[in-house]
């Protein structure tokens, strides 16, 4: 009996074997599993915007406009102050952008402390938001490019084809030149836009002679960046922002009183000559600098990309090619945040 006892053992087992051994992999049955292979698998597009106080519907709006033109899979990273983010993220969750994915992270003021220097003429510009893009790889950890894009835009595009923009080896972000677009030019003179670093830096201090820039160089505007996080952090351009943000509070190099206050200044300076560009019709901007100067619509239906950047913003009356900013514009829920119009 022990014996027979021992062979059926001896069967049970090798059965056993036999069918892990010859068992067809769970995976290959496309009757029971579809898994995607690595290759297939869709890239996650990373796009950061800031929630600021008093703006969130221009955030909003610029989600609206890439979710409803992409099929890309765009993860939002919605960056905001502890007092705004449970507002955006209502909005968000009771609004057609509750399909959307998206993460709010708290951006943490506390780490500009010492490096602004206060000035009560433009207090807009001193936002801590205003200063996120600074720090992107502390706000963004587990993706090797991103955009950023400042609220003020609405995006026509793809945005997977702003996120395609080639970065060439050991730049660390890729922007807008401000001479880039010859359609641009008469705007820019109309409205008294500068696009030169002798708009934003004080060449009367010696640092800034020092730095060998010609005045006359064209500038670039960070209101649209894609950004390689390996090489900015490689590069550690944030410490080098900061070290100019620092030497702004004690020599007054760049005062708020010039193009593009104290954010774009920093920015000019430590990627002077090492950044690449972006398509041009990805950034048209200028549309809020004047409340009377426009563009052809022929032009703006052609591009991919409109920022208001400037005082007179879309949400906000005079202003200018508002139609097209109000067609991506989702009304808040909660009805604290109002559109200001002539009839309203």
């Amino acid at each position: 009996v022990n014996q027979i006892l021992l062979l059926l053992l001896v069967l049970i087992v090798c059965a056993i074997l036999y069918n892990k051994v010859h068992q067809v992999p769970l995976a290959l049955k496309n009757e029971t599993v579809d898994l995607e292979s690595p290759e297939e698998m869709e890239e996650e597009i990373p796009v950061v915007i800031c929630a600021a106080a008093g703006r969130l519907g221009a955030a909003v709006a610029a989600i609206s406009s890439i979710y409803s033109n992409t099929e890309a899979n765009v993860l939002f990273y919605i960056i905001g102050l502890r007092t705004t983010i449970p507002h955006i993220r209502k909005w968000i969750e009771n609004s057609k952008l509750k399909e959307i994915k998206f993460k709010v992270v708290e951006f943490n003021p506390m780490v500009l402390k010492g490096k602004i220097r206060q000035d009560a003429s433009c207090p807009e510009l001193l936002q801590p938001l205003n200063f996120v893009r600074f720090y992107l790889p502390l706000l963004i950890q587990k993706h090797e490019k991103v955009i950023y894009l400042d609220d003020d835009v609405i995006v026509q595009g793809d945005i997977q084809e702003l996120y395609n923009t080639k970065l060439a080896p050991g730049h660390a972000a890729a922007f807008s030149d401000d001479c880039d677009l010859p359609s641009t030019h008469e705007m820019v003179r109309s409205v008294g836009m500068q696009n030169t670093y002798m708009g934003f830096l004080d060449y009367r201090k010696q640092a800034i002679r020092d730095l060998g820039i010609s005045p006359s160089t064209c500038s670039f505007n960070p209101g649209v960046i894609v950004a390689n996080m390996t090489e900015w952090k490689h590069q550690r351009i944030t410490k080098q922002l900061e070290k100019w943000m620092q030497r702004n509070v004690e020599e007054n190099l760049y005062s708020s009183t010039l193009g593009g206050g104290v954010a774009t200044s920093p920015m000019l300076i430590v990627f002077h000559g090492k950044y690449s560009s972006i398509n041009p019709m990805w950034h048209i901007r200028h549309l809020g600098w004047s409340p009377d100067a426009r563009y052809s619509e022929q032009f703006l239906q052609e591009a991919k990309l409109l920022h208001w950047n400037g005082r007179y913003k879309p949400w906000d009356y005079p202003s200018v090619h508002t139609d097209l900013w109000k067609n991506w514009f989702i009304p808040d829920p909660s009805g604290k945040f109002k559109l200001s119009r002539p009839d309203s």
